[in-house]
């Protein structure tokens, strides 16, 4: 069995493979596989073309960041140690992947880590998707060190630490293959977005811990495949948020939550309406359609937790909408 995979899914990112992938090959000490889901640009042909020593999986349809790497990931079970996961908008940095998977291996009780992830655009800030390690908070919504919400902070060396978090960024991250597998994967149902946090709630509930490696940098442009202005966007991240805590709590649990979490996302739906964000509004709305039609499709989790098994090392935070705007902490060394 080889050590590890880089495995990169793409959707229509000619653009971002032919910016990033000489610096990926260049900085990179393991296997780089290309997994194309069903792109309609000339994602194929380009990596034909100018990367034909490189190994590409080709998927017959989009079925999204979740069912793309699950389907990819199956290809080669059994071949590696480790996989670690890259977004294809991301520059990285010299043995970034030796770095992660070293750590990993050091540290037995962790199976999977994530890197300190910057702005490429705008490289002395964090980045949007996952910045200095994600926690959660007791109403089921994310926020990072480094980004919290729409308020993100300069890195100033102040997140170059080791840290247990609740979940690792979809962005880059480095896993243990056999408990990718062992956990059954991405849920499919998700298609894209909240995914990751999804699988490492049931790693937490597994009894594993995640890491977070701030010696090791790199670069996020964020946004490739999906503005982070589309409503679309603001549709699959309310829609998988509700799927992902009916999956993993239990039903008392799931009923104690969102008698609050209902408040907040009327409020939330309100605000982006009176905002002249009609069309993101109304996706509010259609996720909670959506997600009561779809909430049987899906295998709860078990055991299922009465409450969100997360903060096990971070600060434990109730809701931090309510931090952020009614206490005013933005930044998270003052929540």
């Amino acid at each position: 069995m080889k050590k590890a995979a880089i495995v990169i899914l793409n959707y229509n990112g000619k653009e971002m493979l032919e910016k990033f992938l000489p610096v990926i090959i260049q900085n990179s000490s393991f296997e780089i596989i290309i997994a194309d889901n069903a792109s309609t640009d000339e994602s194929v042909n380009f990596l034909e073309s100018q990367f034909s020593q490189l190994r590409t999986i080709i998927l017959s349809s989009n079925s999204g960041f979740s069912g793309g790497y699950n389907e990819a990931l199956k290809q080669i079970q059994g071949e590696f140690a480790y996989y670690i996961l890259l977004n294809s908008d991301v520059e990285v940095s010299p043995n970034w992947d030796i770095e992660l998977v070293d750590w990993l291996e050091v540290h037995a009780g962790y199976v999977a880590v994530q890197p300190k992830i910057l702005s490429q655009q705008a490289q002395e800030c964090f980045d949007y998707a996952g910045a200095g390690g994600g926690y959660i908070d007791r109403l089921g919504f994310p926020f990072c060190r480094g980004r919290i919400l729409n308020t993100i902070e300069k890195d100033q060396g102040q997140y170059d630490d080791t840290v247990q978090v609740d979940w690792v960024s979809g962005a880059c991250f480095a896993i243990r293959a056999e408990i990718f597998h062992e956990m059954g994967g991405f849920e499919d149902i998700f298609f894209a977005h909240m995914e990751e946090i999804d699988l490492c709630w049931r790693m937490n509930l597994n009894g594993y811990k995640l890491g977070y490696l701030g010696a090791v940098g790199v670069y996020h442009v964020g946004g490739g495949t999906l503005s982070r202005n589309s409503p679309y966007k603001t549709y699959l991240n309310f829609r998988n948020n509700l799927l992902m805590l009916y999956k993993n709590l239990s039903t008392w649990g799931f009923i104690k939550v969102m008698l609050v979490r209902g408040m907040f996302d009327i409020v939330a739906a309100l605000y982006l309406f009176l905002g002249g964000k009609t069309n993101h509004a109304k996706k509010v709305v259609s996720a909670y359609i959506d997600f009561y039609k779809m909430r049987n499709q899906i295998q709860k989790t078990l055991p299922l937790a009465s409450k969100l098994p997360f903060q096990n090392a971070g600060k434990k935070v109730y809701s931090i909408i309510m931090t952020y705007y009614l206490k005013r902490k933005k930044i998270y060394s003052r929540i």
